[in-house]
């Protein structure tokens, strides 16, 4: 959700350590704890009222769609193929020449 990684969390960790000191760390993490979760729960109980979870998803899968149609119209592929074909004609025209002296 935050993204935050080990390294960070351990520095959070040491802060909160020297701030709280050792005694209450604990009920404040829980605290900290309750909130998150109450928040994520009324995050959870928006998205089901608004649709937006729905509507999220259909973004998503929209996304795909155009990614999708993107790629299939990605003219490189075709230009690549052309240009192996040159150079196959080009190495071909070049052995023969060199076949032909």
């Amino acid at each position: 959700m935050f993204n935050i990684g080990f390294a960070e969390l351990i520095l959070i960790l040491l802060v909160a350590f020297v701030i709280v000191g050792p005694k209450d760390l604990p009920k404040v993490a829980r605290a900290i704890g309750r909130w998150v979760k109450y928040f994520q729960q009324m995050f959870q109980e928006f998205q089901d009222e608004t649709g937006l979870g729905e509507t999220i998803a259909e973004l998503k899968q929209d996304e795909n769609e155009i990614r999708e149609t993107l790629r299939k119209a990605d003219p490189t592929a075709n230009i690549r193929k052309a240009q192996m074909e040159v150079q196959k004609a080009v190495r071909d025209a070049e052995k023969a020449v060199k076949g032909g002296k």
